[in-house]
């Protein structure tokens, strides 16, 4: 069973459109909110946890980031939830390698 998700999230203040593949391995990742260093933060972290996302953004960025980036992690939480499913097979480990900007 592929562990991937699709999100649509759209209030007064943003619309966010989603597919989250968990098993997508080390993929080129296509991201687009509108907020250049946010774009390239999402795009390291699911590069180095080999996962897949496509996500686009669209916010009131006119007024400020909050909205769009707040809506963002919504969608992403609740895609990685479904994504997970049942959550079994996961394998918990610790690890001290970590991309930094």
């Amino acid at each position: 069973m592929p562990r991937s998700a699709e999100i649509n999230r759209e209030t007064k203040e943003t619309k966010v459109s989603l597919v989250l593949n968990l098993d997508g391995g080390p993929a080129t990742n296509v991201i687009g909110t509108g907020l250049p260093f946010f774009d390239h933060m999402l795009d390291a972290t699911f590069k180095h946890g080999h996962f897949s996302l496509q996500l686009k953004a669209k916010g009131d960025l006119q007024i400020d980031a909050h909205h769009t980036m707040e809506d963002v992690g919504l969608a992403l939480g609740q895609a990685m939830k479904i994504a997970l499913g049942d959550k079994r097979g996961i394998t918990r480990f610790g690890e001290a390698t970590i991309s930094l900007d």
